[in-house]
């Protein structure tokens, strides 16, 4: 199946493909964005002001600006003791591959602790989950700085990863409730941004924090930046939780009747001087109708800062458990979904890989770096992540629209995933000279180049991996983004078990080499969904109907 095939009406009926631009200029499909009269707004919003697609931009900024900052909290929080692994081990006799093996560990509870947040999530609300896991990393990270030994740092490691395991799924979950298919990818890019680069900021402060204090301050300064973040949240974050109706995402119930009026949704704006107005499917109401009533505010007074809120139409208590086992069936029921949870672990190995290796070997002869040098290093990825962010959002979304007008219209979830062809090779290119480079003992500055390469495979291949899932089956993304993670964080678990035999046995040059290669082929699979991806999609199209059937919270 080729890039750009003869689409039939039936073709809408395949999850995850959609009228996105109406290049006919025939509103029938749909309401438009106001800035861009030819794109079709995907989900369709509610004509009821509190639903979050209808809120204002700088509401809705402001709402997932709090779902980053948990992200950059609890990750930096988790992720301090990268770059002072080393004085870790000489002070406490913790041995490395301990230490690393205890973060793998961290990060298969970051996977499947999910199913214990999501639901609760799904089901009570996002900002009790937030505030909650944020509360509890606090007492954690404390007693991080008191460990003795390797029962002590794989203790707290199961129980920081089990807390702060909403960071793996829950801000995706504030994205979709908050923005359309057109421009969502640019802040799950930003989303992935951030959890990578926190992951690369920490190491970076830790470094010079532990040259200052100790590295045991070092873990007391991730139990305070948790809770400055707490308290910040408490008194921003808004609750994004909306139950709706709907049907499956880019299928209309009648795009062959009367053209609708063109709307706005509430808040985009048209220009300068617009005036936001409501959006509407149908035709204006007679006077003297009766209007339709809508659910009070559930952010309005003092209610804004409870924690979980009392929500009309949410799932009971047992529909709730069922979510817990869901997602597991899920991953072996949907092979796109297996496929991008096959992605984002790959590139998480490799970001895995980066930290497993970048302070023994930095800090070992011939660089000899104190931790403070090895957390400057970091700044590499920071920049790789930067960028990364940019082409796996802004630019995937802008190529999402331009191969959507070529195809008449119609988008497909795979045209995002063309961004993988640059961002594969530039990232093995990456392992090999971070590897290549350490062996032969270069330059600094070629291996900080090298680590910069790598990162921004890592975010660009994660990025792709949560957007395309959530193309493909919107309505059940919740769950979905779930299962995802479970395989990503087993596949990083393994990897960090891995590494550090993996390089001492073999050498950084070879395992190195090893690893670019295995890095581009599991990458380039992004060609076999580009060809196969809609025909997987429409054999999926029972199973999904389904599970939308007996879905307990529709997306």
């Amino acid at each position: 199946m080729g890039l750009f095939t003869k689409h039939h009406d039936d073709d809408l009926d395949v999850p995850g493909t959609v009228h996105l631009v109406d290049v006919a200029g025939q509103s029938s499909f749909g309401l438009h964005d106001a800035s861009h009269r030819d794109i079709v707004l995907h989900p369709t919003p509610s004509a009821d002001p509190n639903d979050p697609l209808n809120w204002t931009p700088r509401r809705k900024l402001l709402a997932v600006s709090m779902s980053h900052l948990y992200t950059l909290g609890t990750g930096i929080a988790t992720s301090l003791q990268y770059s002072v692994l080393a004085d870790i081990t000489k002070d406490t006799g913790i041995s490395t591959a301990s230490l690393v093996q205890g973060t793998g560990i961290q990060f298969l509870f970051f996977g499947w602790a999910c199913l214990f947040w999501q639901p609760i999530a799904l089901t009570y609300g996002r900002r009790g989950v937030y505030l909650i896991t944020c509360l509890l990393a606090v007492p954690i990270m404390v007693w991080t700085a008191y460990s003795k030994s390797s029962g002590d740092w794989m203790a707290h490691r199961i129980l920081i990863g089990f807390v702060v395991s909403p960071i793996e799924s829950l801000p995706e979950v504030t994205v979709f409730d908050l923005f359309f298919a057109h421009n969502r990818g640019t802040y799950m890019g930003l989303y992935v941004f951030i959890l990578f680069g926190s992951n690369f900021v920490a190491p970076l402060v830790a470094g010079w924090f532990n040259d200052a204090f100790g590295w045991r301050w070092t873990m007391h300064f991730g139990a305070i930046v948790c809770a400055v973040t707490f308290v910040i949240m408490f008194f921003f974050t808004e609750e994004t939780i909306y139950f709706r109706e709907t049907s499956i995402e880019g299928q209309q119930e009648d795009v062959s009747g009367p053209p609708q009026t063109t709307a706005t949704p509430l808040g985009e704006k048209t220009n300068a001087n617009s005036e936001k107005q409501l959006p509407s499917t149908t035709s204006p109401s007679p006077a003297g109708s009766i209007q339709p009533s809508f659910p009070e505010d559930i952010n309005a007074g003092w209610g804004k800062y409870t924690f979980f809120k009392a929500l009309p139409g949410r799932p009971s208590n047992l529909d709730m458990l069922k979510m817990v086992y869901r997602p597991v069936i899920m991953m072996f029921r949907f092979p796109t979904v297996a496929w991008a949870g096959f992605l984002y672990g790959i590139n998480l190995a490799w970001y895995n890989v980066l930290n497993g290796t970048a302070s023994p070997v930095l800090t070992s002869a011939p660089y000899n770096f104190s931790a403070a040098l090895v957390g400057c290093v970091y700044a590499g990825p920071i920049i790789g992540a930067a960028v990364a962010s940019l082409w796996a959002g802004n630019a995937a979304d802008w190529l999402g629209l331009y191969l959507a007008r070529r195809n008449g219209g119609i988008r497909e979830p795979e045209h995002r995933l063309w961004v993988l062809a640059v961002s594969g090779v530039i990232s093995a290119a990456g392992l090999v000279t971070w590897g290549v480079g350490a062996h032969h003992g270069a330059h600094w500055v070629g291996l900080v180049f090298g680590l910069g390469m790598l990162t921004f495979g890592c975010v660009t291949g994660g990025s792709m991996a949560v957007s395309y899932n959530v193309d493909c089956f919107k309505e059940i993304a919740g769950e979905t983004t779930v299962s995802i993670m479970l395989i990503r964080n087993t596949i990083g678990f393994g990897i960090s078990y891995a590494i550090t035999p993996w390089w001492t046995n073999e050498g950084l040059q070879n395992c190195f080499i090893e690893a670019a290669v295995v890095s581009l082929v599991c990458t380039a699979t992004f060609l076999v969904m580009i060809v196969y991806g809609k025909r997987i999609r429409r054999s999926c199209i029972g199973v999904y109907r389904k599970y939308m059937a007996t879905a307990i919270v529709h997306e």
